[in-house]
């Protein structure tokens, strides 16, 4: 705990001072590092024209049931990342809804293949990480950053990411920190890389119109991720164009 304050601290002031510098005119987050953030994400679309979007393709072979069973399965983990950020953020609302769903779908809905939740009135909310709690608090998001693998981000939410890793995420620390008889590090990665096709699959098309249609796809993309995370942040309703509802940054939760 003493680690994530400490980390929380340290990027406030680090934002106090470079917010102004890192924010574009129209109020989106400067490109400081462009042509490094060009080459990571060349390497990332070479990347996933080799396995990501190949591998995508298979999954979408699979029968729907299965597909559906496995997003319900990893949305319901993602509760335990969301629910201490929805305590953190001051929705105690949401908080309790999806540690409700949680349970009901872990148990009676077997590890959340399932989701008997929905059907008796714990509707799925919208997932919540901790540079999205940042946001709520108020810091800035510093630079765009493209990370190689994982793809689109800032400065802020590289960090909340960070702060999930050294002790917010229950999940990493159940299966990477402690070992148990039941789960280990393995199951970690492989439900991150797994989030990551079932995300890919769902947005097949979409990627490729984008891809036929953009002029610049590297800054189509940065553009779609910023909308997204602000939306996020604002707890909109508003639909990211031109992708489906989903994380940009799937990998990084």
């Amino acid at each position: 705990m003493k680690r994530i304050l400490t980390t929380l601290l340290t990027l406030m002031l680090i934002q106090s001072l470079v917010a102004q510098k890192a924010t574009s005119d129209d109020g989106d987050a400067k490109d400081c590092f462009e042509s490094l953030n060009r080459a990571t994400f060349a390497f990332n679309m070479g990347l996933d024209k080799a396995i990501f979007k190949p591998v995508s393709k298979g999954y979408r072979m699979l029968p729907s049931q299965i597909r559906t069973g496995t997003s319900n399965a990893l949305n319901n983990l993602s509760n335990l990342i969301t629910v201490p950020n929805n305590i953190l953020q001051g929705d105690f609302r949401s908080a309790a809804n999806n540690s409700v769903r949680f349970i009901i779908n872990t148990t009676i809905g077997i590890v959340g293949i399932f989701d008997p939740a929905n059907s008796i009135g714990f509707e799925k909310s919208d997932k919540e990480d901790f540079g999205q709690t940042l946001g709520v608090m108020g810091v800035g998001e510093g630079c765009y950053l493209v990370l190689p693998v994982l793809g689109p981000s800032t400065v802020r939410d590289t960090v909340g990411s960070l702060v999930s890793i050294s002790g917010g995420d229950a999940w990493y620390n159940i299966t990477v920190k402690n070992d148990t008889n039941y789960v280990n590090e393995s199951d970690y990665y492989f439900s991150k890389g797994l989030s990551g096709v079932d995300f890919r699959a769902k947005n097949l098309e979409a990627f490729d119109a984008m891809e036929k249609s953009s002029i610049d796809l590297y800054a189509t993309v940065r553009s779609l991720y910023l909308q997204d995370r602000k939306k996020k942040i604002n707890n909109s309703n508003d639909k990211t164009e031109a992708m489906e509802d989903g994380d940009w940054d799937t990998l990084e939760n």
